[in-house]
């Protein structure tokens, strides 16, 4: 999991960079969320294709499937997620010059879970079905909560980190880190057979295109005070 912010004085992050981010990211995440929603024949096919073979090893390792459901469960729950980014809120907070970050901090969160649940009930595709489940899960597929919320945490945390010009090797740490809960989380989530490769994938480009909106919306409001 991520690890939280120091408090070193405030850095200036780059808004170019944040908003070509964010503009990168809205073209496959938009396309990806059209596929889907149409039920793209070649998409459908490679999803099926990747959700039996990952079932089939997931039923053929039941101790390599205990320990994924003890990672999605718990290390990697979205509850997990969001209370790690709680504490770093409640830490801000506690700093009168950091509030305003808390406070992007908790909308970002908010409004990756809105938008999440939203799309869940707009487009709301079937999770995969099994004669022989490892696991079960609520609630419409795309995308995955897991995924997305992981993505969005991390991604927050790590621009924390940034922001308050933490060290490298905190920083090299806390995206190793980063990298593995996020990517380890998604693959979770197919192994048990509970999501679609897809949904993992809009996750991670929904989140991340979250956190990328978040960073600019910041930076228009606080870049040029601090420049």
């Amino acid at each position: 999991m991520c690890s939280p912010p120091v408090d070193p004085p405030l850095r200036t992050p780059t808004p170019r960079t944040a908003a070509l981010t964010a503009a990168v990211l809205a073209l496959p995440s938009v396309l990806l969320l059209l596929l889907v929603t149409f039920s793209w024949r070649p998409l459908l096919a490679l999803d099926s294709d990747i959700a039996r073979t990952t079932h089939r090893w997931a039923v053929d390792e039941p101790g390599v499937t205990h320990a994924v459901r003890v990672l999605t469960d718990w290390v990697w729950d979205p509850w997990t997620m969001r209370a790690l980014g709680a504490l770093v809120v409640v830490r801000l907070v506690r700093r009168r010059s950091t509030w305003w970050p808390a406070l992007w901090v908790t909308a970002a969160g908010v409004l990756g879970t809105v938008v999440q649940q939203s799309l869940k009930a707009a487009v709301g595709p079937a999770r995969p079905v099994w004669p022989d489940p490892v696991d079960s899960a609520h609630y419409a597929a795309f995308p995955s909560g897991h995924a997305m919320t992981a993505t969005v945490v991390c991604g927050l945390l790590l621009w924390l980190l940034q922001l308050y010009g933490a060290g490298r090797a905190l920083r090299h740490t806390a995206l190793a880190l980063a990298v593995i809960s996020v990517v380890g989380v998604g693959l979770t989530r197919v192994w048990l057979g509970v999501h679609w490769p897809s949904d993992v994938l809009g996750g991670w480009l929904l989140g991340a295109l979250v956190v990328a909106l978040t960073v600019v919306a910041h930076e228009r409001r606080f870049g040029s005070k601090r420049a």
